[in-house]
């Protein structure tokens, strides 16, 4: 038995809105991505006095310090301090030297695992001696 007109057409009309439903969500989500990027180009070009102190989002570590100048900033600072130093210690020490935002969680994040792949290839050089742990995180000592 053939289906009556009435369903055949409400069927065909049904897929249209669909496929155009789905045409919006591809153009939308292109949108959203365009604006994304707009914002954060904005956000690395914004100079108001209130983001002028922020680090950027996506700034490179390697850029920002000299050759050998992280490690040269750890070693007087474990000689400052006269006893060992955990990782975090001495990226915060670190950031307070650059004069960055001390408070900024993902910055000290990034300087610390920059830090322990300087601090370790120092050690396996016998510049600075790997003091034990505390709370799971490395000690450094000076030579």
């Amino acid at each position: 038995m053939a289906l009556p007109q009435i369903v055949t057409t409400l069927r065909t009309k049904r897929d249209e809105i669909e496929a155009h439903i789905a045409e919006l969500r591809r153009q939308l989500a292109a949108a959203e991505r365009d604006l994304s990027s707009v914002t954060a180009v904005l956000a690395l070009y914004d100079l108001s006095p209130a983001t002028q102190t922020r680090f950027p989002a996506y700034a490179h570590l390697n850029r920002l310090f000299a050759y050998g100048e992280m490690f040269k900033l750890c070693k007087a600072t474990l000689e400052e301090a006269g006893e060992p130093l955990t990782t975090r210690e001495l990226a915060l020490a670190v950031i307070r030297a650059k004069g960055w935002d001390e408070e900024d969680r993902l910055l000290k994040r990034a300087v610390a695992y920059r830090l322990i792949q300087s601090l370790n290839r120092a050690a396996a050089q016998g510049r600075i001696f790997v003091a034990g742990k505390k709370k799971n995180v490395k000690m450094w000592q000076s030579v």
